[in-house]
C-alpha cells in the first residue's frame, strides 16, 4: 500500500508531465503513423511500470521525451511489418466517391500518356502496368525481347513518360500581391 505522501508525489508527477506528454505525442504521432492518444497511452503505461519497478525517473521530462520517441519507433517498426487482410484491400472501405473519381482520372491520364509514348514504349509500359504484376521474364517473353535489354528500355520509356506527364502539370501561379 502506498502512503498518502507517496501517492501525492505521483499525482504531482503525472499532473506536471501531462501537458508535455500531450505535446510530444502530437509531434511524434504523424511520423509514426499512429494516433497521438495511442502514443500517450503507451507512454503512460511505460511510466506506470517504471514507477512500480524502479520508482520515479531522476529527470522525468527527459525520460518522457525518450519514452515517446521509443514508442514512436516501436509503432513505425510494427506498421512496417503489418500487412492488410487478403480479403479486404487496405483502406478500401474509407474511400469516398470523390476519391474514387480522382483515382480513375489519374489512371485515365496515365493510360493516355502511355499510349502517346514513342516506339515500343506503349507495349512495354502497358505490360508493366498489368494488374497481374508480371516478372521481367514474363514481360520480355510477351514483347519478344531479351530480358537484359528490358531494364534500359524501361528506363528510357519511364523517362519519356515522366517528361510527358510533367509537361501536363500546370506551373504554379503567383498569388496575392505581385511586386
Amino acid at each position: 500500500m502506498t502512503s498518502p505522501t507517496h501517492r501525492a508525489s505521483r499525482e504531482t508527477l503525472l499532473a506536471t508531465l501531462t501537458p508535455l506528454l500531450a505535446a510530444e505525442s502530437r509531434a511524434e504521432a504523424p511520423s509514426a503513423g499512429v494516433e497521438a492518444g495511442d502514443l500517450e497511452q503507451a507512454v503512460w503505461l511505460r511510466l506506470l511500470e517504471r514507477l512500480q519497478e524502479d520508482g520515479a525517473p531522476e529527470h522525468p521530462a527527459d525520460w518522457l521525451r525518450r519514452a515517446v520517441r521509443a514508442e514512436a519507433r516501436r509503432a513505425r517498426r510494427a506498421s512496417a511489418r503489418e500487412r492488410p487482410y487478403r480479403g479486404e484491400p487496405a483502406h478500401e472501405t474509407q474511400r469516398s466517391p470523390e476519391h474514387s473519381a480522382l483515382v480513375a482520372e489519374r489512371r485515365r491520364t496515365l493510360r493516355a500518356a502511355v499510349r502517346r509514348t514513342p516506339g515500343h514504349c506503349p507495349r512495354l509500359l502497358t505490360a508493366m502496368l498489368h494488374p497481374g504484376d508480371p516478372t521481367y521474364r514474363e514481360i520480355a517473353g510477351a514483347l519478344g525481347i531479351s530480358q537484359g535489354s528490358l531494364g534500359p528500355m524501361r528506363s528510357r520509356c519511364l523517362g519519356c513518360l515522366r517528361r510527358m506527364l510533367a509537361a501536363e502539370v500546370p506551373a504554379p501561379v503567383a498569388r496575392g500581391r505581385v511586386p
